[in-house]
């Protein structure tokens, strides 16, 4: 393998254990991973995964790519017409979705940061974006962009990964049972934040428990999942999983013992002003935000911090410059074949 960030199409179909179909040009250098024809932006280089999902099939813009440049493909299943793509070099897989991230977990082990990873029913990608505002000061991080979550978008944020990154910060999203155990081996987190659990993909899942059970897979090698106790339904599936056999807890509640005890939120017309104890002291931070989930969010962010380190004088002052996260007009998957803006 040539380095860390760089591959060749051969180095590519070792890690994927892939069998090769074509390779005139096995040494090409793969910079760019693509699964969706549309965000094509330089073929050179690029290394298109065909894969196959409930509601498309990436194997229909081969030709396609090929005739806009692109000349590396990973599929699984052969190409109507391969003899019209001569000069293509072509890697035929079992599952390509699965082969991404086979390549993405290669990937990530080649990088010895702290990787925090993200978990829970809301607040990931604000969560997320907060702490790359607190912390970016001070380290080159990593974060996946917009809310790249899912079974493909987390390997893509994680491809991203260079020599240059100290820190990166991944959210994980799932909507079906066995789905977590393939982010946390692309992810790899050294560091867990598990913000919540509610009602999202209740249906796909036996009972709440089970849902809690399937996230805390993200967190089954890290070294500290940071949460809040006060979730019955999160502390008895952790309880009930064996997880802090095995890992540390950084716990914050309102109500009851913890790392972090908050003891009052005091909400002004434009910000909120949270008071804890913290190591027998009483700290303190001030928000520019008055709602109740900025609040929740805020104190994970405020846990991490204190978990990594960092001084509540220096915590505060950032906390009070935090922006807003732009979560309108997100696109959404949404039931039978349908995309969902959400606007609200």
């Amino acid at each position: 393998m040539i380095a860390r960030n760089q591959y060749t199409f051969n180095d590519i179909a070792l890690i994927i254990k892939g069998t090769i179909l074509s390779a005139p040009d096995g040494n090409a250098l793969i910079r760019d991973l693509l699964i969706d024809s549309r965000k094509l932006i330089i073929p050179e280089g690029t290394l298109f995964f065909a894969i196959a999902t409930k509601r498309n099939d990436g194997h229909k813009y081969i030709e396609e790519l090929y005739n806009r440049g692109v000349r590396n493909f990973v599929v699984q299943s052969k190409p109507v017409d391969i003899q019209a793509l001569s000069d293509a070099n072509i890697i035929i897989v079992k599952n390509s979705l699965r082969s991404l991230q086979a390549l993405t977990a290669e990937h990530r082990r080649q990088f010895d940061i702290p990787v925090i990873g993200i978990t829970g029913s809301n607040g990931k990608t604000i969560v997320k974006d907060w702490l790359y505002q607190l912390l970016s000061e001070d380290k080159n991080i990593l974060r996946s962009p917009k809310s790249f979550n899912s079974q493909i978008g987390v390997p893509l944020s994680v491809w991203l990964m260079n020599e240059n990154h100290e820190m990166a910060i991944f959210e994980a999203g799932i909507s079906e049972p066995d789905e977590m155990d393939h982010l946390q081996a692309v992810i790899q987190p050294t560091l867990g934040i598990f913000t919540n659990i509610g009602h999202a993909h209740d249906e796909n899942f036996i009972n709440r428990l089970q849902k809690v059970g399937e996230k805390l897979n993200l967190f089954t090698r890290v070294e500290t999942l940071i949460y809040c106790i006060d979730q019955k339904e999160l502390q008895e599936g952790i309880v009930k999983t064996g997880l802090l056999r095995k890992i540390n807890a950084f716990t914050w509640s309102r109500r009851d013992t913890a790392d972090l005890a908050i003891k009052t939120c005091n909400h002004l017309p434009h910000s909120t002003i949270i008071i804890a104890h913290y190591k027998n002291a009483e700290i303190s931070i001030t928000i520019p935000f008055t709602d109740e989930a900025s609040v929740e969010n805020a104190i994970h962010c405020w846990a991490a911090m204190l978990y990594l380190g960092y001084g509540n004088e220096v915590i505060s002052n950032r906390m009070k410059a935090l922006q807003p996260v732009a979560m309108r007009l997100e696109m959404k998957e949404g039931i039978n074949n349908c995309t969902i803006i959400n606007d609200s």
